[in-house]
């Protein structure tokens, strides 16, 4: 068995000129921040600022900021609730206004709900099953409207029930639905 300082000095030996290659390679200076290629967009430089970073010394492997003893207050964030018009315009391409043939599924414990859209069709078909839409409890998925002046006169073909704005083409796809006004429950498919 060799002893040990043996083998650090043979390990010393091969590592050595590597570690004198190594400390003869010049330090880069830090470089200027490059920018690639500019997205637009709010600059950051705010949120930095109030930082209020002062600079240290170079050496020591420390950052070359610091934060300051006392720092600036953050500038208040109001958070924006999102409202219903921030939906809107909802495209769903996969569906249009159109006659749907009645199917049988089976889908216990579904909510019954319908797709309407923005167009004559969808308008007429509300006012003609509003009550009946009532009674089943169903919801009203809007799939096609761009805005909130088209979804209101939607509302007003059928109060009382409830409308929300939805792509649904996944949905649509996932049904094998392709037209609306269209009526979906446990049990069927039908307008």
């Amino acid at each position: 068995m060799i002893p040990f300082p043996q083998i650090a000095r043979r390990w010393i030996i091969r590592a050595l000129p590597a570690l004198c290659a190594l400390a003869a390679l010049p330090v880069p200076a830090a470089e200027p921040l490059i920018v690639v290629e500019d997205h637009g967009g709010t600059s950051a430089l705010p949120y930095y600022e109030v930082l209020n970073l002062q600079p240290r010394p170079a050496g020591g492997g420390k950052p070359s900021f610091a934060f300051p003893a006392q720092t600036s207050p953050m500038p208040p964030i109001t958070p924006r609730q999102a409202s219903e018009a921030d939906m809107l315009p909802v495209r769903s391409a996969r569906l249009t206004p159109g006659t749907v043939v009645r199917r049988v599924i089976e889908a216990p414990g579904l909510q019954a709900f319908f797709l309407v859209g923005d167009d004559e069709a969808s308008h007429a078909w509300l006012r003609r099953h509003a009550a009946s839409l009532r009674e089943r409890g169903a919801v009203g998925l809007v799939v096609n409207v761009a805005s909130a002046a088209a979804l209101a006169r939607l509302r007003a073909a059928a109060p009382g029930l409830q409308l929300a704005p939805v792509a649904a083409d996944e949905l649509a796809e996932r049904l094998g639905v392709r037209h609306y006004p269209v009526l979906i429950t446990s049990t069927g498919i039908e307008q």
